[in-house]
């Protein structure tokens, strides 16, 4: 049986910027497996996932997710995290590209997996887009 912490966990180290593998991060998920970005509310499937992924670590190069609190009951596994990165590489946008500004993000994320057969079926990522928004300028700070 496959320990789900140390499952996740290892998918992780897939997505960090110095030593980002989008095809293993993939070869995770089962084949109806899917990524939800509950922010803008995209899904992500296949090949996409790993596109997904790579997009972020192009345009913050060192990208590292700091894990705060791993929950685990049974195959639903909880993820309290801060992204955290410096912008070097143009940052696709539903509003266009922004060229990369040298600030730093730091902003707390959520993510939710539920596992079956050993495989990712479905990875819901709850993350502060607002905030790293704010982190790079592109929006005031809320009041």
């Amino acid at each position: 049986m496959v320990d789900n912490e140390k499952f996740i966990r290892k998918l992780y180290t897939y997505a960090e910027g110095q030593g980002i593998d989008t095809e293993k991060f993939v070869s995770m998920f089962s084949d109806e497996g899917y990524m939800l970005d509950m922010a803008s509310g995209t899904k992500f499937r296949g090949k996409a996932i790993g596109d997904s992924i790579a997009s972020l670590a192009s345009a913050f190069p060192d990208v590292h997710r700091e894990i705060f609190k791993i929950h685990v009951a049974d195959n639903v596994v909880i993820v309290e995290l801060a992204i955290r990165g410096t912008h070097k590489g143009e940052l696709k946008l539903p509003s266009g590209t922004l060229a990369p500004t040298g600030k730093k993000i730091d902003f707390p994320s959520c993510d939710v997996f539920h596992l079956e057969n050993g495989k990712i079926k479905s990875f819901h990522c709850y993350n502060e887009a607002s905030l790293m928004l704010q982190q790079l300028g592109v929006i005031p700070p809320q009041a």
